[in-house]
């Protein structure tokens, strides 16, 4: 039953109120009356209401102004405000205050009884949206499910160390389904739509949509769900491919289009990427998913789009194209970024609208990467690689795309140079991100200046001088609070969260987190039960 309360400053309103309608049958519970606005607030403080029924003009505190504190106080209750004809342009035009709905007196009962029936069905529908989010939050979200997550991105989005960097990372995570360098993978793009757009209701159902895929992707084996923050509104699934389940992504795409529909109310559009095998072509699997979704019609209604019979030949972009912008940016030479760009997506005049698009969309991917890497993400920047998205799933004009990765690189090679002859508190805070990226990996300061083309020496000095403490100390410093987090999951041991945070094993481990917390790890997690 939904609770109300009637607030009216003559009792013989509230009692006719009560006789209007059979409360009970209608899925209401009067559970008290006030004469005023202060009234009624007493009573919302200490009773869970969902709905207030109450009269326009009451003495110490009118229904407007009632309204209006509800909807600071307790934006979940819904007001109904009775009104004498008089009083009804002004009752109409307080909707924004907080008002949910309006009746005139004398209230006639059929229209008191379709006012609550529509208000039921509101609360019961956000009811139900809210026990089942409570319900998948309820679901087991650890630490280490986020960083898979994260990791996840990462394959299909950023430059990579050494593949073995990456394939010990993977083990690390408990992901070592996606090891294996024959193995087949197929990506999933999901998309939610409203019907009668409406991007507030989207916003609001985007927490239960992620939950939910999380849900759907633990009841399918091998299948993982990750959030690309330059998509919005999407869900990404990674499908282990095997002999045993080759037509799970259908399986998949079905329970996800339903259930979403089932129980959001929102229409999904699919985007099913190439079959591809092994880690090095994931970003082709990720971006072919995302081809495939680019290519659904405008408009709320469900849709799946199958790449999956794409021409490989298609997706073409080599390690050695890929080495070449890299250098130009890194080593700042817009020349010769601008010469392999031309070479790339204007030197093969048979390119196809698909393959086309997905070289620039490699091409983007790479600009974001190195702008990650030296940190140098501004307004602007973020604004150009929307522009330049937006230009390459629309393909008007070739020549319009590379402008726009053009002007994105003269961006980078900008910042680039500056972090290059800077006195190095640049280069040191894109060392400080690549290492909360990579903390678990080996990494030493070679590597470091190799990858950020800076003299070792001279890297330890900056960073030192910098972030106030030797590369080796901020390193270990960095590990121990990541393992702190982890460590707050439960269902991980500790010689997981060993692995996890890059110490070679338990008792190590437990040495250097006493050292710096004063306490073991098991202590550090029995605490907090206290």
């Amino acid at each position: 039953m939904l609770k109300v309360i009637i607030t009216d400053d003559e009792i013989q309103i509230r009692k006719g109120l009560r006789m209007k309608v059979n409360w009970k049958e209608e899925g209401f519970q009067i559970v008290g009356e006030a004469s005023n606005g202060v009234e009624a607030l007493e009573l919302l403080r200490y009773l869970n209401i969902d709905l207030v029924i109450t009269d326009m003009r009451m003495p110490i505190m009118d229904g407007i102004e009632l309204a209006k504190r509800c909807q600071q106080e307790f934006p979940n209750v819904r007001v109904v405000v009775l009104s004498g004809y008089s009083d009804f342009e002004y009752v109409r035009g307080s909707l924004k205050e907080g008002v949910k709905d309006y009746l005139l007196k004398p209230v006639a009962p059929d229209e008191l009884i379709e006012v609550l029936s529509k208000i039921r069905k509101e609360v019961e529908e956000e009811k139900r949206i809210q026990a089942e989010s409570a319900r998948l939050r309820r679901l087991v979200h650890s630490q280490l499910q986020e960083v898979q997550e994260q990791y996840l991105l990462y394959l299909v989005k950023e430059e990579w160390p050494e593949l073995n960097m990456v394939t010990e990372r993977l083990r690390q995570l408990q992901l070592e389904d996606l090891v294996n360098e024959e193995g087949e993978v197929q990506f999933v793009t999901v998309e939610i739509r409203e019907k009668e757009y409406n991007p507030n209701r989207l916003k609001e159902l985007w927490l239960p949509f992620q939950m939910l895929c999380k849900e759907i992707a633990k009841d399918h084996p091998k299948t993982y769900s990750f959030y690309d923050p330059s998509y919005a509104n999407m869900i990404q699934f990674l499908q282990v491919l095997d002999s045993e389940n080759r037509d799970s992504p259908s399986r998949l795409v079905k329970e996800i289009q339903q259930t979403v529909k089932r129980l959001l109310k929102l229409e999904t559009v699919v985007g099913i990427g190439n079959v591809t095998c092994g880690i090095t072509n994931f970003k082709t699997g990720y971006i072919s998913s995302l081809l495939a979704w680019s290519q659904s019609q405008l408009g709320s209604q469900s849709q799946v789009l199958d790449g999956s019979n794409v021409k490989e030949e298609v997706f073409e972009f080599s390690p050695e194209i890929e080495r070449k912008l890299t250098n130009g940016i890194e080593s700042v030479n817009y020349e010769v970024f601008k010469e392999n760009i031309y070479i790339l997506l204007e030197g093969n005049r048979n390119h196809s609208i698909m393959s086309f698009t997905f070289a620039a969309n490699r091409v983007l991917f790479l600009l974001g990467s190195l702008a990650r890497k030296y940190n140098i993400e501004t307004n602007d920047f973020q604004r150009g690689m929307w522009n330049c998205q937006q230009s390459i799933w629309e393909l008007n004009s070739q020549t319009k795309v590379i402008e726009h990765l053009l002007q994105l690189a003269k961006l980078i090679i900008e910042k680039v140079h500056v972090a290059r002859f800077s006195n190095g508190k640049v280069i040191v805070a894109s060392v400080q991100q690549y290492l909360e990226q990579h903390y678990a990996n080996e990494i030493s300061l070679s590597m470091l200046s190799e990858l950020f083309h800076i003299n070792s020496a001279h890297l330890s000095e900056t960073f030192k001088h910098t972030v106030g403490q030797n590369f080796s100390d901020y390193l270990v410093q960095l590990r121990l609070q990541k393992a702190r987090q982890f460590l707050k999951d439960k269902e991980l041991k500790i010689i997981d969260v060993a692995n996890l945070t890059g110490f070679s094993n338990s008792g190590y481990f437990s040495t250097v987190f006493k050292k710096y917390f004063g306490q073991t790890p098991v202590e550090f997690r029995n605490s907090l039960d206290s």
